[in-house]
């Protein structure tokens, strides 16, 4: 089983759940958590910066990160936006199979 989850920063509650929801559609992702505003702070082009931003966590396989990561990427309105991944190293069986269904 090879579910990952990905970790992404969206501008606003709207831009989560409309990308959240294409690539559930599209079965790039199983699901998205869209977690409560985050307070960012950063360095943009030489400035300290500070933003008020929302967080999603998505799930989908080995297989799909990529695609789900360039996905994201193209529907995002940042230039650079935030999109990593991690493996899940222990996982419910029942949760994984689920997971690579919903994305196959």
């Amino acid at each position: 089983m090879s579910v990952v989850s990905l970790y992404a920063v969206f501008a606003n509650d709207e831009e989560a759940e409309r990308i959240g929801r294409t690539v559930v559609e599209e079965r790039l992702a199983a699901c998205i958590n869209i977690l409560g505003p985050i307070r960012s702070i950063y360095r943009w082009k030489g400035s300290v910066e500070s933003a008020s931003e929302v967080a999603g966590i998505l799930k989908t396989t080995d297989t799909m990160a990529n695609n789900l990561i360039a996905r994201i990427a193209a529907l995002h309105s940042y230039d650079v936006p935030c999109i990593v991944t991690w493996s899940a190293d222990r996982i419910l069986p029942s949760y994984a199979d689920w997971v690579e269904e919903s994305t196959a």
